[in-house]
């Protein structure tokens, strides 16, 4: 027989999914499951091609075409944004004090008694507090804990810096601890048992593995506590946001559209030296 018979023709394969069937379903699934939501919460995204909501937006949106730029109003600008960034700052500031103890004693690696196989009664206990205190302090949102303490401190920058420094503090202390818990143990627990402290256990054995991780963490938060502080600027913590709180209710149009530039822009900036820090720690 000719080998040449034995090759069959090339024929076109048909380009398909073989698990069509099941993501098929389960996108079915999902749709049934989201519908009830949807129409629950009443969702009419078409209501805004309507004629009357056209019109609405195209006279919302024409006062803000043209932007402030006089010398006065940029000079305020340019203070409220620093000030933006100085509550930011002091926020993820305050929020590292609150989690790094919080951190470690939630850390199930840096427990001595844990080195015999289980941990003991008491620093088990001390280590759920920590947990459950971290829990208490993220639960809360910033902009709650602002209007609380608007109300204690009145109005002002210190009432956004406690408000992100309580709510930071439970979220930097919860993912440190997970990045803490995630590292090798083993050297750590070998310093423990060689008679090293917690702190020095700490510091030759965690820190190493889990500095970048840490950091890289660190300045995220710094960079969503700059536009969180915007928006607690609106219940009086001061800032940016406070400012066009004010040209909002004044309906100073030039003003709101020169703000949200400079906000994108102060954004986009933090992002940018967020990003350029993070590659210097790979």
């Amino acid at each position: 027989m000719d080998p040449g018979t034995l090759i069959s023709p090339l024929r076109p394969v048909a380009e398909r999914d073989p698990a069509w069937r099941g993501r098929a379903a389960w996108l079915g699934a999902s749709m049934l499951l989201l519908w009830p939501l949807l129409v629950l919460t009443e969702f009419r995204p078409w209501q805004l091609l309507e004629a009357r909501s056209l019109r609405v937006t195209a006279h919302f949106l024409g006062g803000f075409v043209v932007p402030e730029l006089s010398a006065d109003f940029l000079a305020i600008v340019v203070r409220e944004t620093w000030r933006t960034v100085a509550i930011a700052t002091a926020g993820v500031s305050l929020a590292l004090v609150l989690a790094a103890p919080l951190a470690l004693t939630a850390t199930a690696a840096l427990s001595i008694s844990s080195l015999a196989g289980r941990m003991a009664a008491l620093p088990l206990v001390v280590r759920q507090a920590a947990r459950a205190g971290m829990v208490a302090l993220r639960t809360v949102p910033e902009l709650v804990w602002a209007l609380v303490f608007v109300r204690v401190v009145g109005l002002g920058p210190t009432s956004g810096v406690l408000a992100i420094g309580l709510t930071y503090g439970g979220m930097l202390g919860k993912v440190f601890a997970e990045i803490l818990e995630s590292s090798d143990a083993q050297p750590t627990r070998m310093l423990l048992a060689n008679g090293g402290g917690r702190l020095q256990a700490f510091f030759y054995g965690l820190l190493p593995q889990a500095a970048p991780e840490l950091t890289s963490y660190a300045i995220y938060r710094w960079e969503c506590a700059i536009r969180s502080s915007v928006v607690l600027g609106f219940v009086g913590a001061g800032g940016l946001g406070q400012q066009m709180d004010s040209a909002l209710k004044m309906l100073a149009g030039g003003e709101v559209c020169t703000m949200l530039l400079v906000f994108i822009g102060l954004v986009a900036l933090a992002d940018g030296l967020s990003a350029w820090l993070r590659r210097l720690l790979r």
